[in-house]
């Protein structure tokens, strides 16, 4: 058990050689982890099929797989499936920050993009054995890329071909992104942002009641890195604006304190604005295990029903 819960672990999974082998890991660990899975005994051999109900039309009947199982399956067609989840990523310049550890080898800890990455593989990983359909779109400054929902594990394989390989864009363009999918997205499901909302609050909580008022189920996982929480750099530090490349010397113990108080109002006001809204929200940060993520989208997802 110890073996696969070490897979919850950002600095642990980040060593795995592909997104595949990570997804996968990050959802075993997960599923060992929890006292009564509500999986037990599932199988997802065969995730876009389901077993052969009494009223099916024969002529659906997968005769490779019944050679291989000697059980009848069906292809599962894409109504059949339980839910659409759109899973929207960040990939604006600011979502490539990651700052030294805490410990004596001052390695770097994985970035906020990279964590993105590895939460949205694990939940489409996740989805699919659960026979709901996922979708994938990327953004920074505009919408760069969009795959509509679907729930075979051949597409799933293409999602985490795009995660793979990733990597940061330009400026945030969080508002702005979001509305477009909310004009896009027309049939109703489970939209799942992952971003640091470095962005206008006020602009960015108006695109997500633009979901709301299409009426999708919203989950907000903010995500950040331990350091832009605490702004405990010590001596005298120069800071660069990913996005802009502008850079300012400055000497951190002066403004820590002024600092901590603007970075907790604005993570309260999503927070509170969201509950408001009845969108769900989590805040993460790069160093916490998977499975509060994980967590989140099932409880989510237990609500929907």
């Amino acid at each position: 058990m110890e073996e696969a819960l070490k897979y919850l672990q950002p600095d642990v999974v980040s060593k795995l050689a592909n997104m595949e082998l990570r997804a996968r890991m990050v959802v075993e660990g997960f599923i060992t982890g929890m006292h009564k899975s509500p999986y037990h005994g599932f199988s997802v051999e065969f995730a876009e099929h389901r077993q052969y109900m009494p009223g099916d039309e024969i002529r659906r009947v997968d005769w490779k797989v019944y050679g291989k199982t000697d059980r009848y399956y069906i292809k599962q067609y894409e109504e059949e499936t339980n839910l659409k989840s759109y899973i929207i990523l960040d990939a604006s310049a600011s979502m490539s920050f990651s700052s030294d550890s805490s410990d004596h080898k001052k390695e770097k800890r994985i970035s906020k993009l990279e964590y993105a990455s590895f939460v949205a593989a694990a939940l489409s990983y996740l989805m699919v054995q659960q026979r709901d359909a996922v979708g994938l779109t990327v953004y920074d400054a505009d919408v760069r890329l969009t795959l509509p929902p679907h729930a075979t594990k051949a597409y799933l394989r293409r999602i985490l071909v795009e995660l793979e390989k990733l990597s940061a864009g330009n400026t945030t363009g969080t508002a702005r992104s979001l509305h477009q999918m909310a004009e896009r997205i027309t049939r109703r499901g489970l939209i799942i942002i992952l971003s640091d909302l470095f962005d206008d609050p006020s602009k960015v909580i108006a695109a997500l009641k633009h979901f709301r008022h299409n009426h999708h189920d919203v989950l907000v996982m903010q995500i950040l890195d331990p350091l832009e929480r605490s702004f405990a750099f010590g001596g005298d530090a120069v800071f660069k604006d990913l996005e802009t490349t502008e850079e300012m010397m400055a000497q951190p113990y002066h403004i820590q304190q002024a600092y901590q108080r603007e970075m907790h109002a604005f993570l309260e006001r999503y927070k509170r604005e969201c509950r408001e809204n009845n969108i769900d929200y989590v805040l993460l940060d790069t160093t916490m295990p998977f499975d509060t993520a994980l967590f989140q989208y099932l409880n989510k997802r237990k609500k929907i029903g």
